[in-house]
């Protein structure tokens, strides 16, 4: 990440924001300690993170000043990115899949079927799943179903965005790192349709049920793959 891109990133939005009165001021947008009291946090911190003194901000502090500063869902986006090239790392590539469980997907066309991680990836998928997934390039389903594009595709979208929250919740409490950080990139850019969701997970996520995906009503049956990856197979039936 450039030096301090995001104390200068928060800094350039506070004094873009609009404050509270219309008096003259020195200086545009909102103070600091406007900008403090407004996300709950102290003065003295919220100049620690524009000075770039510190650089490594909780999940909770980033969605509280994202809302604060009203922040678009493209500046959501930019702002975890931000955070995310400051601590970037490589994950390790996931295990590849055995021969056997390609010609598992093959044989199951036109099924629309995939294999996942625990964190939602599609690892390989068939060719009707591509065609009525409404993914468009996008690889996660827990992703997507928190993307702008995912209400319009899911007439269920508020029972699918609970069962991804909680898929994603389940993978996260077991130790999943990749599933940890999505959750905390989702806290981020989707902010509390994201998090209210995932914070009250009570339940483990369905393996079977139905679901809308556009003009089909999909029957699917979840299936846990043997070896290494905890991967998972989801069947839908159209």
């Amino acid at each position: 990440m450039a030096d301090n891109a995001l104390g200068r990133f928060l800094r350039a939005r506070r004094e873009a924001t609009t404050p509270p009165d219309t008096t003259r001021r020195r200086t545009p947008g909102l103070r600091r300690g406007e900008l403090a009291d407004r996300a709950g946090i102290s003065v003295e911190y919220l100049t620690r993170l524009e000075r770039g003194t510190d650089r490594s901000p909780s999940g909770q502090i980033l969605v509280a000043l994202a809302e604060a500063l009203a922040m678009t869902a493209d500046e959501r986006v930019h702002l975890y990115r931000l955070v995310k090239a400051g601590h970037a790392c490589a994950p390790p590539p996931p295990p590849p899949l055995r021969p056997t469980v390609l010609a598992t997907l093959d044989a199951l066309e036109p099924a629309a079927a995939c294999v996942l991680t625990p964190a939602g990836d599609v690892l390989a998928c068939t060719s009707t799943f591509r065609e009525i997934s409404g993914l468009n390039g996008e690889q996660n389903l827990v992703r997507f179903a928190f993307s702008a594009d995912a209400a319009a595709h899911h007439p269920d979208w508020d029972s699918i965005a609970d069962d991804r929250a909680a898929s994603l919740r389940a993978a996260a409490d077991l130790g999943d790192h990749a599933a940890a950080a999505l959750a905390f990139e989702l806290s981020i850019t989707a902010g509390a349709a994201f998090t209210e969701r995932y914070n009250a997970v009570a339940s483990l996520p369905p393996t079977s049920g139905t679901e809308r995906w556009g003009s089909h009503l999909l029957a699917f049956e979840t299936f846990y793959l043997p070896g290494e990856g905890e991967y998972r197979m989801r069947i839908h039936f159209i």
